[in-house]
């Protein structure tokens, strides 16, 4: 299997990730380059998706039809088009942040909060709420227990990317606390070789993006 590199395309082949106790597999979908994570635990088989984007047939497929969980990472309508489809064809349980999850036109049978663990077979998530890109998002990490490096791997949805925060509208109140929760809650906290799987686009590290948090806070974006 090549090395994962993050770097998916619209209607390519999906990206998979193996690590220790855990295979993570990234698609992209369309209109909008929206990335899916498919995580499986290696122990139990059990699945969870972090959001159902679009194309429900290429998550269905990619998951084998089987889902045991589906988790949205915000409110935004281009993060959950399949969702629909999707829990009807596997009956999975979905997930939402606690302020968002009204907004996901899906029931949400779970609602998260900061600091909740999610787990599915023996993988635990924990969630980190950030408010700015919507009032509820939530990022997830995990950190692998059978890798002896503890290496944390950080799904953001559209809180964090390769360059910057996610979008505020220019929104100067929200923006602060975007930056803000996004300092405090992951770059204070984690390493960085800690690698960030966001909801468009390629992946980065914390590493790669800490030498420009002062070059974000002064742009205001």
């Amino acid at each position: 299997m090549s090395e994962y590199t993050g770097t998916v395309t619209v209607g390519g082949p999906a990206d998979v990730r193996e690590l220790p106790a855990l295979t993570l597999t990234k698609v992209a979908v369309g209109p909008f380059d929206n990335n899916a994570y498919l995580l499986r635990c290696k122990h139990t088989g059990k699945q969870l998706l972090v959001d159902a984007a679009n194309e429900p047939e290429t998550l269905l497929n990619l998951a084998g039809g089987q889902l045991d969980a589906v988790l949205t990472t915000h409110q935004h309508a281009d993060h959950w088009q399949a969702l629909e489809q999707v829990v009807e064809a596997t009956g999975a349980t979905t997930y939402a942040g606690v302020l968002d999850a009204d907004d996901v036109p899906v029931p949400t049978q779970v609602r998260v909060d900061d600091g909740d663990v999610i787990r599915i077979g023996d993988i635990e998530l924990t969630a980190i709420h950030l408010v700015g890109h919507t009032p509820g998002s939530i990022a997830l990490l995990y950190r692998d227990p059978g890798d002896p490096d503890g290496h944390p791997h950080l799904l953001t949805g559209d809180c964090l990317f390769p360059g910057g925060v996610g979008n505020t509208r220019k929104d100067p109140e929200r923006f602060a606390s975007l930056y803000e929760g996004v300092v405090t809650k992951l770059f204070d906290r984690l390493p960085d070789d800690t690698w960030v799987y966001p909801g468009h686009g390629k992946d980065t590290t914390l590493g790669a993006e800490r030498p420009h948090l002062p070059e974000w806070r002064q742009r205001g974006w």
